[in-house]
């Protein structure tokens, strides 16, 4: 029988102590067998999770899904306390640090006229804490396993910063259409490397735009995702009424009903 107490209400001690035992050899054979490989995409996972909590506005959700997380880095530590490397003390020492270190406006004696001289001052201390002499080497740390949305814009935010940037959100427009054109010229070529250039540089060019209007690209996209799902039921729907099955449709039997469903669910006018 494993030593633990239950208990009506458990905290953060108990937690640590759950996963010790899920790790140890009276505990779970599935938990014993990960590394940080093996759950590397389920603190990914339960991270957008929180984040659908918060779209929710669900603090139930919220609360569970900051569980999950909070599992995941509680799991990784133990590996770690496990090779005798560093504990979630550890985690916890370095995270009070930092913190500590890029606030001197709270506790130093850093003055600061607002939030934005906050973060400038957030951004130098970090530069100097990575060693960091140059703009490239601040792109270049920029995380490889961000979504490519999320990354292109953290980049292209770092190069404004050195006045590398477009005055206005009309030079990015030029510029897609630029990319676009060079687009046109790949696929006439047939060329499979250069089409594939050419469309990361189209995606890297709506993400500047994106930019300049202060729109988060990721939520942009996820909106005509919702936005293409809500059409296509409103197609499937259609043909059923007319007792039709998408499959045995023509593609231009079904691009009449799915403009229709542009009109009739977001009023525009239909495309003839």
């Amino acid at each position: 029988m494993i030593d633990f107490t239950r208990k009506e209400k458990y905290d953060l001690s108990d937690y640590r102590r759950i996963m010790e035992i899920l790790r140890s050899e009276e505990g779970c054979p599935w938990d014993r067998e990960q590394d940080h490989h093996s759950i590397r995409r389920n603190m990914l996972e339960e991270a957008y999770e929180v984040c659908e909590a918060i779209d929710e506005e669900d603090p139930e959700h919220l609360k569970e899904e900051l569980g999950d997380v909070l599992m995941q880095v509680l799991f990784h530590a133990r590996m770690e306390e496990e090779k005798g490397v560093f504990s979630i003390d550890d985690v916890a020492d370095g995270a009070c640090k930092k913190l500590i270190r890029r606030h001197p406006h709270v506790f130093g004696d850093t003055k600061v006229a607002d939030s934005g001289e906050v973060l400038a001052n957030w951004d130098q201390i970090k530069k100097q804490e990575r060693a960091q002499e140059s703009t490239s080497s601040v792109m270049d740390s920029v995380s490889r396993a961000l979504p490519a949305l999320w990354r292109a814009e953290k980049i292209q935010k770092k190069a404004a910063k050195v006045g590398f940037d477009w005055p206005d959100a009309g030079g990015a427009v030029d510029k897609l259409h630029e990319e676009v054109g060079e687009l046109d010229e790949a696929l006439t070529n047939q060329d499979a490397e250069n089409i594939a250039e050419e469309l990361g540089d189209i995606l890297f060019c709506a993400v500047n735009i994106c930019r300049f209007f202060r729109l988060d690209p990721e939520s942009v996209l996820h909106a005509s995702c919702e936005k293409f799902i809500r059409r296509f039921r409103f197609m499937e729907a259609g043909a059923q009424a007319a007792g039709r099955c998408l499959e045995n449709m023509t593609l231009d039997e079904m691009e009449e009903i799915y403009q229709k469903a542009r009109h009739d669910l977001e009023g525009k006018t239909p495309q003839l």
